[in-house]
């Protein structure tokens, strides 16, 4: 399928990132004339009472109607409850697709911003957190685009073993600085198949 900037006009602030907060600008790609266009979007429109709308619950929702964009993507922070007792800062782990250096997260726009669809988490996610956003391999994120499967298909667990978790930050212990750069599985690092 084609590929075109929008506005025919490539970004100025597309390199890599080490992650993205929310309101920064991400890749985000629809479809458009039956061409993939790729723009600069912010992440996170504003809800009625002014918080972020960041994620979006995909289960019992039909989506034909909406905005529907993939964002670009290395891997993806979930984080959890430390299970040491007082410790304050959040656990945060890093996913990413095995095999793949890249792939894409089902997203849809609302007032020019996006946000992140979640669902159920799969084995590989569940032991860290309670939900999970919807990361397509790169060549299945045109089926979420043209909805050509079905969308509780799209939406569905990944099977385990899809995706590979770092430690970044456990029990408020700094891990590994660069989710590039796994620690040492006997460090607690690279976790496979949990």
């Amino acid at each position: 399928m084609p590929f075109e900037w929008q506005d025919g006009r490539i970004p100025n602030d597309l390199g890599p990132k080490p992650s993205l907060k929310i309101r920064d600008l991400g890749l985000v790609v629809r479809l458009n004339g039956g061409r993939l266009v790729g723009s600069m979007s912010p992440w996170a429109w504003s809800a009625p009472n002014g918080k972020p709308v960041f994620n979006f619950r995909s289960e019992g929702r039909d989506f034909a109607g909406s905005d529907r964009v993939l964002i670009l993507a290395t891997g993806f922070y979930e984080h959890s409850t430390p299970r040491k007792p007082g410790v304050k800062l959040m656990d945060r782990f890093f996913f990413t697709m095995r095999d793949q250096p890249w792939h894409w997260i089902a997203g849809i726009v609302k007032d020019g911003c996006f946000s992140i669809l979640t669902t159920e988490p799969g084995l590989d996610i569940a032991p860290f957190h309670k939900r999970s956003v919807v990361p397509l391999a790169p060549t299945d994120g045109v089926e979420w685009l043209t909805l050509s499967r079905d969308e509780a298909e799209i939406f569905a667990p990944l099977p385990e073993n899809t995706l590979e978790v770092r430690v970044i930050r456990r029990d408020g212990i700094q891990r590994a600085a660069d989710p590039a750069k796994p620690v040492p599985a006997d460090e607690g690092g690279l976790l496979q198949g949990l």
